[in-house]
């Protein structure tokens, strides 16, 4: 089967297979601030690590909603871990709710104070990121059109990681459980994992490399 994506014959697929193919992609679950101290918390589809040395994450807006309003008036986030023991408060905290109104206290999550930037931290979260926004881009089409996409890059400043989790200096991720965004309505969790030697010179093949 070949298609062009604005063309797909929706008789045939009927939902887009795009986010089924690239999966299974991290939880991109964001915590932010605006300037009157309002929270929100969401989860975000398109979210990844982009470097490791300044540490940088980013996520992707599909809209002007209120984590990309609140990052860009605070300059600041936090990712947490979205875990197999947190899917259902993960998934109550992208409910539509009204600009002000916390997600921590609809999906019932207790909040924790971050070290050195203002947005809260979900406490039962075993892994937390506090970032700095470093660039904010608006998302061009093949064209050069503009697309009302927004990708938040920020640098990772403060690391959290519950000491349950860390043994003989490496983190034992399959413990946390934490899980991914699949297409459709569909998720994966990580319970296991496997290891391949790279090829010398091809890069860092130490442990998390």
């Amino acid at each position: 089967m070949f298609f062009e994506p604005h063309l797909r014959d929706k008789n045939v697929m009927r939902y887009d297979p795009f986010k089924a193919l690239i999966a299974p992609r991290p939880v991109g679950w964001v915590s932010t601030m605006d300037r009157e101290g309002r929270v929100n918390l969401a989860p975000y589809s398109f979210f990844n690590a982009f470097s490791s040395e300044p540490p940088i994450v980013g996520f992707c807006s599909e809209g002007a909603k209120d984590s990309l309003t609140f990052a860009r008036e605070s300059g600041e986030f936090v990712w947490n871990m979205a875990t197999w023991d947190l899917r259902n408060q993960m998934s109550e905290t992208s409910a539509p709710l009204e600009r002000g109104k916390s997600e921590f206290t609809h999906a019932g999550l207790e909040t924790t104070q971050s070290r050195l930037v203002r947005p809260p931290r979900v406490k039962a979260s075993p892994a937390q990121l506090e970032c700095k926004v470093t660039d904010i881009f608006e998302l061009r089409d093949a064209h050069g059109a503009p697309v009302p996409r927004f990708l938040v890059m920020g640098q990772a400043i403060g690391i959290h990681i519950d000491d349950e989790f860390i043994e003989n200096g490496l983190v034992q991720i399959t413990k946390m459980k934490p899980i991914a965004r699949c297409g459709y309505q569909d998720y994966t969790v990580l319970d296991r994992v496997f290891a391949i030697k790279r090829p010398e010179g091809a890069g860092n093949s130490g442990a998390g490399g």
